[in-house]
């Protein structure tokens, strides 16, 4: 008995939850008929019929369809009426990543995120901390003859971000700063006296800015990570070189915001540590 009550909610609310969809797409019984391409006496049925029966699969497939919504939720199996397809474009982006500073894709997440704890994985030095110097050897031969007008609009991005209220943890990998200090690997090429004069900045942010401004090293032998920003709670962006791929769904932040406390956790250099860390680099550099 408590079986076939059941099936009687649950065949109720697929009448409920159909005539919701109709009536948010303006949609007719006839209109769903032919869009379904079933008799309008079938919608008729399938809208009045009280007993404990669903309809059958394809008419709730075509159904689902022609209105813009999901079978599982017209079923009670979701509470979400998107699409999985619509799902999927709410909750993954891609935007393009151009070959600049700070770009406004960025600038607009973090002022997004003000506030929020923000983690970070770079591709290299983060933007944020690096000199006008080391920037100018970086970034000119992509700005061209704008190099000057676009570092200044960035270092004002970089003053926000730096002033927005915002705690940041950057975790990087040990190898990176090591090739820094070497001048070898993309920094090739990168003279002494900028490297020096980069490796003083950090070791001055990172004693000044503590604990609001974190900085670790990871071993990349023993955990990898792509070039990977999470905004706090609102969004997590992987940086894939031509193109930002951006996750706004909670299960997929929570999971990505693991994997970085887990480089955190597990650092070789903590954040405590970085200043005299970065000193005796310079002193050996």
């Amino acid at each position: 008995m408590e079986d076939f009550l059941d099936k009687r909610r649950r065949a109720e609310q697929f009448r409920i939850r159909l005539r919701r969809a109709m009536d948010q797409a303006d949609m007719s019984q006839s209109a769903l008929a032919r869009a379904i391409r079933v008799d309008r006496s079938t919608v008729s049925q399938v809208l009045t019929d009280q007993g404990a029966r669903l309809p059958n699969a394809h008419i709730v497939g075509a159904c689902a369809t022609a209105l813009g919504v999901s079978a599982d939720w017209l079923l009670s199996l979701s509470d979400r009426p998107e699409s999985a397809a619509d799902l999927m474009s709410n909750t993954l982006s891609f935007t393009e990543a151009p070959r600049a500073l700070v770009d406004e894709r960025i600038f607009e997440w973090h002022k997004e995120a003000a506030g929020y704890k923000i983690r970070h994985v770079p591709a290299a030095l983060p933007d944020m901390l690096k000199t006008r110097a080391m920037l100018e050897w970086e970034y000119e031969p992509h700005l061209g003859r704008t190099t000057a007008q676009a570092i200044t609009a960035s270092e004002e991005r970089l003053a926000f971000m730096r002033n927005a209220q915002s705690d940041y943890e950057i975790a990087l990998p040990v190898f990176e700063l090591q090739s820094f200090v070497t001048g070898t690997g993309y920094y090739a090429g990168l003279p002494k006296a900028i490297r020096e004069a980069q490796l003083d900045h950090l070791h001055t942010l990172t004693e000044q800015l503590y604990p609001r401004l974190r900085l670790y090293l990871f071993d990349a032998q023993k955990l990898y990570s792509a070039p990977l920003t999470i905004f706090g709670p609102l969004l997590a962006v992987f940086y894939v070189g031509s193109y930002y791929m951006a996750f706004r769904d909670r299960e997929r932040i929570e999971t990505f915001t693991a994997h970085f406390d887990r480089l955190v956790r597990e650092a070789e250099i903590s954040a405590r540590d970085m200043p005299e860390y970065l000193q005796s680099l310079n002193t050996s550099a």
